[in-house]
């Protein structure tokens, strides 16, 4: 489903945070710089996940407000997943970089086109979930029905 398009004020871009894993092997360092990437194209805002995990009121206050959580796995083991839901965080959209068909290797085994194959499964919705969006605020925090967190817009 399509997103509602946005004004040139930016008033209606979703405020997302992106939580990848970062861990060493070349899976966990691809989350990490597709999430740079995905900050600098405008995508949402890179957040720590080590931080998330030691329970940084701030950092999961601003998630809980997000519009979505955008959660960056490189392996089956979901850490970075199993950290959001450790805090009560809903993830919105989760990729797992083995799942796009990124083979787990050493940290510095990967090309240019891995990031881009990331960061363009993001920008298509690929592992956006329907039930843990985030409550539309417009409408009260109650969602059309849809599954999508439009609030009945689309």
């Amino acid at each position: 489903m399509a997103e509602a398009p946005s004004c040139s004020c930016g008033q209606n871009e979703k405020k997302r945070i992106i939580f990848p894993c970062a861990g060493q092997a070349n899976t966990g360092q691809l989350t990490n710089l597709a999430a740079i990437q995905l900050t600098e194209e405008g995508y949402g805002s890179i957040a720590c996940a080590s931080l998330l995990a030691i329970g940084t009121e701030s950092l999961i206050a601003n998630a809980l407000n997000a519009d979505e959580v955008v959660v960056l796995d490189g392996c089956p083991m979901l850490c970075a997943k199993k950290i959001a839901g450790a805090q009560g965080v809903p993830v919105g959209q989760h990729l797992v970089m083995t799942e796009l068909g990124i083979t787990k290797g050493p940290s510095k085994n990967y090309t240019q086109d891995d990031i881009e194959k990331i960061v363009s499964a993001c920008w298509k919705g690929e592992g956006r979930t329907k039930t843990t969006t985030a409550p539309n605020k417009k409408n009260g925090g109650k969602d059309s029905g849809c599954g999508c967190g439009c609030g009945g817009i689309c």
